[in-house]
């Protein structure tokens, strides 16, 4: 079966040897050349690599992992081998504690390219964990799959653009996330451009899955960065 690669790479002649080198390995490659770019195509088409460079005209590639660290569902967990032409130690370090899966500086063998792409794809479906129709925290379950939201068995009255937050919270249980974060996660839907919208929406789903929104224990807010979803929860 063909696997498809989204390389995120501003180097067009760097990208189009490397997408005529994996083709010949039976891959499909796919390329942006920005940041931007790139997740747009990665949402509306999901690859099962991304090949990242850190330099990029728009954002550098330590953000774009960022931001698809921070989308929803399976699209988060896509495997990132990050490329650079840097040799700050530093570098890596920081990419792989964001979440990228390898890391492969500039100029590389495409043949060691090659064996990075297939050693990690091999890891992240050996590890893969299975997505869950339904979460489960305490007496609070989330129904992805019917869109519904209950309490000790009591439906919880939510909009569609509530329920997407919430599952982007519960999803990433455990996480603090920015504003910012939370917007990304359910980009695609109407938003209010000034962040306080979302504490407005947070508030809401607080009164409807919280025994008590003033004291709430499942949507916590941490101050002056954002909101974090409690693991453990009655």
């Amino acid at each position: 079966m063909t696997q498809n690669l989204l390389m995120i790479e501003d180097d067009a002649r760097l990208a189009q040897m490397v997408s005529e080198y994996l083709g010949q390995s039976g891959f499909a490659v796919s390329h942006a050349g920005d940041g931007q770019t790139g997740l747009s195509q990665l949402q509306a088409s999901p690859p099962d690599l991304v090949i990242l460079d850190l330099m990029l005209p728009d954002m550098d590639g330590l953000e774009v992992c960022r931001r698809i660290r921070a989308l929803p569902g399976a699209m988060a967990q896509i495997p990132v081998l990050m490329l650079t032409a840097k040799g700050d130690p530093m570098d890596r370090i920081i990419g792989l504690e964001i979440g990228a899966d390898d890391y492969l500086p500039k100029p590389f063998e495409p043949r060691e390219l090659l064996a990075r792409i297939r050693a990690v794809l091999r890891r992240h479906v050996e590890g893969a964990p299975k997505v869950e129709t339904q979460l489960h925290f305490g007496s609070l379950e989330i129904d992805r799959d019917a869109r519904s939201v209950s309490v000790a068995g009591q439906p919880c009255d939510l909009t569609s653009y509530q329920f997407d937050l919430l599952v982007a919270l519960a999803e990433r249980a455990g996480r603090v996330l920015t504003r910012d974060q939370i917007m990304e996660a359910v980009r695609g839907r109407e938003l209010d451009a000034f962040d306080r919208s979302i504490d407005v929406h947070m508030g809401r789903i607080r009164a409807a899955i919280e025994l008590d929104a003033k004291d709430p224990k499942r949507i916590l807010t941490v101050r002056g960065v954002g909101y974090v979803f409690a693991r453990q929860q009655e």
